[in-house]
């Protein structure tokens, strides 16, 4: 069964069980997920390869090409010019969002070394859930050994929950692992 069945079949009764729901849109569900990569090392190289790289990896793990977010001002500071590329995101919705949902409970996560589960803490007081990843071999698609340089990536799950203990429950019944307190 995939994450999708499991959400409509198990999730929203088990749900409406424990809240109470009058109404089904008031069930909370997941609105999207977005999958963020900030290019710092490329700033400093210069390195059209290394977006290259990223949007290519980016596109195995979610099959969505991402988008390149460019820089609205300049920063001395941190040595950023107007115009140029600091960060790439892609926006997954629909079934590519339940697929990529399933194969980071499933697969990803479960790769990570001394894994003991996501922190409760990741989950703002709207229940949206943030995971940092620190490198993207983690995901079946990529292969280990054709890999030149590792980067980290940022997983954002939104919901429409209204207040944090719905959206607990809710990642909780889709199966997502949490360290227990």
């Amino acid at each position: 069964m995939n994450l999708k069945e499991h959400y409509f079949k198990k999730v929203i009764p088990k749900l409406t069980e424990i809240f109470e729901y009058k109404n089904k849109h008031a069930i909370p569900k997941i609105d999207k997920v977005i999958v963020n990569v900030g290019l710092n090392r490329a700033m400093t190289e210069k390195d059209q390869k290394y977006i290259d790289l990223v949007m290519e990896t980016i596109s195995k793990i979610t099959g969505q090409r991402p988008v390149v977010n460019l820089s609205k001002k300049s920063i001395a500071g941190f040595k950023i010019r107007e115009g140029i590329p600091v960060g790439m995101h892609t926006t997954l919705r629909g079934q590519k969002m339940y697929d990529f949902m399933g194969k980071l409970i499933n697969i990803a996560l479960a790769r990570i070394r001394d894994f003991r589960g996501l922190d409760q803490r990741n989950i703002d007081q709207k229940g949206n859930l943030s995971i940092g990843l620190r490198e993207q071999t983690i995901f079946p698609e990529i292969l280990q050994e054709s890999i030149e340089k590792t980067h980290g990536l940022q997983v954002v799950i939104t919901t429409t929950a209204k207040r944090r203990e719905e959206a607990i429950e809710l990642f909780k019944l889709l199966g997502f692992p949490f360290r227990r307190e």
